[in-house]
């Protein structure tokens, strides 16, 4: 069962592993395989961009999960990132995304209403009115 995945969309690639029985070494394996591939096709990872999150729902404790480097340099980890638009946060919640879209709404909205309080017609504008 290969519980490794890359997704590639424009400029941004996205490793995501299952981690079993605390074995890090799949997950590690993937991200330098991709490192060694940018490098033979002349490709560069900017790592201060690279983001790492990690979602572990297991019971026992906060685990101790080691930090990601590539090419010697950290890469950041995070508790939350956008990712084709749409918030994920590392407990799976949907606050962040739900906030995000609300506030893209309010910001959409807002010329409408200035719209409407200086008397602008509400009938939609369209060729067919």
């Amino acid at each position: 069962l290969n519980t490794n995945y890359i997704n590639k969309f424009a400029d941004d690639t996205t490793v995501v592993v299952l981690i079993g029985d605390n074995n890090e070494s799949a997950y590690r394996m993937e991200v330098e395989l991709l490192t060694e591939w940018c490098r033979s096709h002349n490709l560069t990872l900017n790592v201060e961009k690279a983001k790492e999150m990690v979602i572990d729902f297991r019971r026992a404790g906060k685990h101790h999960h080691t930090p990601l480097h590539i090419d010697g340099a950290a890469v950041e980890r995070v508790s939350s990132v956008k990712f084709l638009g749409v918030h994920l946060a590392d407990d799976l919640t949907s606050t962040g995304n739900t906030t995000a879209v609300i506030k893209k709404a309010q910001q959409r909205l807002h010329p409408l209403r200035r719209l409407k309080k200086v008397g602008f017609p509400t009938r939609p504008m369209n060729k067919d009115s």
